[in-house]
């Protein structure tokens, strides 16, 4: 892929690493392997941090924990982040990934998927302080020489927000920095994040608060910095099929102007680039199957895109699939020249 555009903007220090930015991509399962990593962070995040590990060393030997474990020619830091309830198990997992290329390792508290909150992991921690204490302690007292961090929401139910005694927990356990989810764990990904909690624990940690939920554009991403004192800012959803908004909100925050709408060809540029990268990783055919999500949210909201995406979610070999990319691409180029959608992608509004 040809250089794109960089804004100069300030660094960022983070947990013992100076960044380009203070962007991040969010963990997220299914989505955040090693291609998609990269290319967020060509196109501007200062770290991405992977899928989600299990802490349960029965796993460790699967074909799917060695890919979420596989990390060569990605770009510094690498930022692994892990899952489970068992302090010593936590441990034994910070420990595998440190040893295997990790150079941060993130805790996993903000998962709400029920089957990770049914064994008692990921957002469901939050019900229970002394073992959130245990394990963050145990996880950092198994590598010393990797900074720790940890990702939460704002509580269990919107009851029981207890982000300020989980963000002090933390900071005392010697957790190097925070992201925080402005929902609850009962909200699963409804209504609107809020940023009043992140406000809060910024105001009384000094460790770095990283502020996720809902950043959509460069204008929130501004905004949510502003409101809340946040260090960071943390994309999730609003990076899938549109990676460049890192890129967007970079040029934004250093110029306080917007980026024009990315060129179609470059679209395709990015888009092909990716799916090569998805089929070299996984194997052509898991690589195809991988690569229909992506090739959606690429095109969601596009003209035509409903009846392409139809069409392709039948094709199953790889000369098949980038074949209708260049086609469906090549159309909207003659149409127009840069990147221009029906109505704002259902995702991005979320």
């Amino acid at each position: 892929m040809r250089p794109l555009p960089r804004t100069p903007s300030p660094s960022m220090q983070y947990a013992g690493f100076t960044l380009r930015n203070n962007l991040f991509v969010a963990p997220m399962a299914g989505v955040t392997d090693r291609p998609f990593r990269q290319l967020c962070k060509k196109l501007g995040a200062g770290v991405a941090v992977s899928e989600m590990v299990t802490s349960n060393s029965l796993l460790y030997g699967s074909a799917k924990t060695r890919r979420r474990a596989e990390h060569a020619g990605e770009a510094d830091p690498i930022s692994v982040q892990i899952a489970g309830a068992d302090p010593a198990m936590m441990a034994d997992a910070a420990r595998y990934n440190a040893d295997n290329g990790a150079q941060i390792i993130d805790i996993n508290m903000g998962c709400p998927a029920k089957k990770v909150c049914n064994v008692m992991a990921g957002s469901a921690l939050m019900q229970d302080e002394p073992l959130v204490a245990r394990i963050l302690e145990a996880v950092v007292a198994a590598v010393p020489g990797t900074p720790v961090t940890l990702k939460f929401r704002t509580g269990w139910n919107r009851d029981n927000r207890n982000a300020p005694t989980i963000a002090r927990i933390a900071e005392a356990s010697g957790i190097r920095a925070v992201a925080i989810h402005g929902r609850t764990r009962a909200d699963q990904y409804t209504g609107n994040a809020e940023y009043d909690t992140i406000a809060e624990v910024k105001s009384l940690v000094k460790i770095p608060v990283i502020a996720n939920g809902d950043i959509t554009t460069p204008e929130k991403a501004r905004y949510v910095l502003d409101y809340t004192g946040a260090d960071g800012v943390m994309i999730g959803r609003a990076a899938q099929g549109r990676p460049w908004i890192f890129r967007e909100i970079e040029h934004y925050l250093a110029t306080g102007t917007l980026l024009p709408p990315p060129l179609v060809a470059e679209i395709l540029q990015v888009c092909r680039e990716h799916l090569g990268d998805l089929y070299a990783f996984y194997g052509e055919e898991t690589g195809v199957r991988i690569a229909r999500k992506h090739i959606s949210w690429y095109t969601k909201g596009l003209v035509g895109s409903a009846a392409f995406r139809r069409t392709m979610n039948q094709l199953s070999d790889v000369r098949e699939q980038l074949e209708a990319v260049d086609d469906f691409f090549g159309r909207l180029a003659e149409q127009d020249a840069r990147l221009r959608y029906e109505e704002l992608p259902q995702e991005l509004a979320a």
